[in-house]
């Protein structure tokens, strides 16, 4: 056990449960989004902000939330981002009707973007190098890569047994393990010298994210809409102008060595992709389920069991070939496997075997995401100095959940233009299913096409030997108080 820091497996346990709420909770609400439209007299443009409002705040607040934990320190940003999560999770849960929903989940997500940087910083300087980092930061990545899916069965599970809103007050349990874990397992760690806040390229990094976001939600209405059009090129124009900042100011909130460096960059370009596909594909995995196989929330959450399971049941043996292969190989042969899958799903149809229309890829899919996850965390987070673990880790998490906001518009606008072109309506019966199914088809080869792009990215950015991908036992942590 580590001299520095003791308990440091239990500080494991704890910091893996906080990345399980974290991730799950882009997908819980996902199932029991049906029955939440239906109490709550949702239109379908709220029911998908359900959905975006989350991944949107915490996506655009994560640099600021993980520059506070690096200055503030990790341990206490750690613990009142996890309070937060937990008051406003039982606010949602309670809420009256759409508006309130919205919001809370909002909240949920500005309060994760707290929670998450900090507790991937102390994972970092909790485990500096060496082979019990890559132990700690494969389970990490393991959890990463099946938190989403594990969200749409717990969902299910919820929703059917209890009743949606259960799918907010879960959170709560977390939440109470959270923080007793937390109090007595983490230290307290924080960035040394002088800390100046970047509030200028806080405000334009959140605008020009929130900006770009919104502009891909209105892609589903046209892409040639003057609204459309003018909210990217805001959001375009915005993250160029954080670009100038950040390259100006002494203290930036996101320094740009972070995300400059070759294999680092290609690692948060992988997990902006991976987001996109674990968040915005599956919500359309559920419809299909749900809405064209008839499966009740509860036999839909276990139906996505294949996913996760492939993905649990494939990492320890990523984890064991990652010290001898190095990430380079998993990360290029991993999206490839995962396409694969979303390929053969791709072929789903309105009446076809779930065994073997559904199962079987998503199996395919959870294995390949165990060779995307389990090198990813590590990998993003190589060679950053203490001084910025928090800020490093809130890009990780930032291009995931961007990647899942930006995911999801786009599927959803793939999806409106198939079905527009389908021209069937409810009314239809059988040709509407029909139409339907070749909707979400047109989402998973989408998806499919975002995932070898991202073995592209592995293959041309990703490179160096494997001790300059994979930290070494010994290598400096940040200060711990």
């Amino acid at each position: 056990m580590s001299s520095r820091v003791p308990n440091r497996w239990a500080a494991l346990v704890v910091l893996s449960l906080t990345q399980l709420v974290v991730v799950l909770d882009g997908t819980i609400v996902n199932i029991a989004l049906p029955a939440a439209q239906l109490e709550l007299g949702l239109s379908d443009g709220e029911r998908g902000w359900v959905v975006t409002a989350y991944a949107l705040a915490f996506g655009a607040l994560l640099l600021l939330g993980g520059r506070i934990s690096d200055y503030w320190g990790r341990k206490r940003t750690y613990l009142v981002g996890m309070l937060g999560f937990g008051v406003v999770s039982a606010w949602g849960g309670f809420a009256a009707d759409g508006m309130q929903l919205i919001l809370a989940r909002g909240l949920q997500g500005a309060f994760a973007a707290l929670l998450a940087p900090a507790a991937l910083a102390l994972l970092t300087v909790t485990f500096p190098g060496g082979r019990d980092r890559n132990t700690a930061f494969a389970v990490f990545g393991t959890i990463a890569g099946a938190g989403a899916a594990v969200g749409l069965v717990l969902g299910g599970l919820l929703t059917e047994l209890v009743d949606w809103r259960w799918c907010l007050f879960v959170n709560v349990v977390f939440v109470v393990v959270g923080l007793i874990g937390g109090a007595l397992f983490l230290r307290e760690s924080r960035a040394e010298g002088e800390n100046r806040y970047d509030v200028l390229g806080a405000v334009t990094v959140a605008l020009g994210l929130g900006a770009l976001v919104y502009g891909f939600s209105l892609a589903e209405l046209g892409w040639g809409r003057v609204d459309t059009i003018g909210f990217l090129a805001l959001g375009v124009l915005l993250l160029a102008l954080f670009v100038w900042i950040e390259s100006k100011v002494a203290q930036p909130l996101l320094p740009l060595r972070i995300v400059t460096h070759r294999a680092r960059a290609g690692a948060f370009l992988i997990q902006l992709v991976a987001g996109s596909v674990m968040i915005g594909a599956t919500l359309y995995l559920t419809f299909h389920l749900q809405i064209v196989l008839g499966m009740s929330a509860l036999a839909a959450g276990l139906a996505s069991l294949p996913l996760p399971l492939g993905t649990m049941l494939v990492a320890p043996l990523v984890t064991k070939l990652l010290p001898s292969s190095g990430p380079r190989p998993l990360l290029v042969g991993g999206p490839l496997l995962v396409a694969a899958g979303l390929v053969y799903l791709g072929f789903v149809t309105p009446d076809g075997a779930y065994l073997t229309e559904v199962a079987i890829p998503l199996a395919i899919m959870g294995a390949g995401m165990a060779f995307v996850f389990v090198p990813l965390q590590n990998l993003a987070l190589t060679g950053v100095a203490p001084h910025d673990a928090g800020v490093a880790s809130a890009v990780a998490n930032s291009s995931m959940q961007i990647g899942g906001s930006i995911g999801l518009s786009v599927f959803t606008a793939i999806y409106a233009a198939a079905m527009a072109g389908a021209g069937a309506s409810p009314a239809d019966g059988a040709a509407y299913l029909a139409a339907l199914t070749e909707g979400y088809s047109a989402t998973f080869i989408a998806a499919a096409v975002g995932m070898v792009l991202a073995s592209v990215v592995a293959l041309t950015m990703v490179r160096g030997s494997r001790e300059e991908l994979m930290p070494q036992a010994g290598a400096a942590v940040a200060h711990l108080g």
